[in-house]
């Protein structure tokens, strides 16, 4: 019996090193797949953890305290910036950076494939986002609204969208061969975007911040199974007989 197993090990060894040895190019491909699957499902887990705790009273005193800190410093500096911002997180303003993005892409690289991935992470975190709001059904605070709203709370969609948009943009942005200091400064004020976008729907009244926190964990899932298919598609494209 120990003869027969040490001869099935030795044959299961055999079969690996020449398994990666044909996929040897490929390999990483397949880790980083392995890697952002777990966290694509370890981000799942944490959105329906999030949501079964909406009706908490301890999320929901988390959810006072840190709207009365951000709305204690209102005024009409901060007032402007944030409507600015929640503008730019609003459908008018994805139309104009993606239309910039269009160009620059188009005109930068000659392809159309970085405009596409933009193109369909916002559509699955949009449609996906409307989806996730009609089921869950939560209300908007019940305080002064200093935009107009019309949808339900949660997840927000502004924090949804504006972590899978500018977060895929991240990652194209971190594969670009360009400066250093551009880079650097892009990826910046992506992340600026990011944070800003939810801030503001709290400090504006139309949010809770666990709908902000929804929001990044729905996006931040997006860009990752995003970026994995990504990868997938990378490694069939190279070899077809895979």
């Amino acid at each position: 019996m120990q003869r027969q197993l040490i001869k099935l090990l030795w044959r299961l060894k055999i079969f690996l090193s020449q398994l990666l040895k044909k996929y040897d190019s490929k390999l990483p491909y397949f880790i980083t797949s392995i890697i952002t699957a777990s966290i694509v499902v370890g981000g799942i887990k944490l959105f329906i953890e999030l949501t079964e705790e909406l009706k908490s009273q301890y999320l929901a005193n988390w959810d006072t305290n840190i709207s009365e800190v951000v709305q204690l410093y209102r005024s009409p500096f901060l007032t402007k910036y944030f409507v600015f911002v929640t503008n730019v997180g609003d459908t008018i303003g994805y139309l104009i950076i993606f239309t910039l993005c269009t160009i620059i892409f188009y005109v930068a690289f000659k392809s159309w494939k970085y405009v596409v991935q933009l193109a369909v992470v916002m559509i699955l975190a949009l449609s996906s986002n409307l989806i996730l709001k009609q089921l869950i059904n939560r209300s908007r605070p019940d305080v002064e609204h200093l935009v107009t709203v019309e949808t339900f709370s949660y997840p927000s969609g502004h924090a949804m969208i504006a972590m899978a948009f500018y977060g895929l943009l991240i990652y194209l942005i971190s594969q670009f061969q360009i400066k250093k200091i551009w880079k650097s400064l892009l990826i910046t004020l992506s992340v600026i975007l990011i944070l800003s976008i939810g801030i503001s729907r709290i400090y504006l009244g139309v949010h809770f911040p666990s709908d902000i926190a929804g929001g990044y964990i729905a996006g931040f899932i997006w860009v990752v199974f995003c970026v994995m298919i990504f990868y997938l598609i990378k490694i069939f494209r190279r070899d077809p007989t895979t």
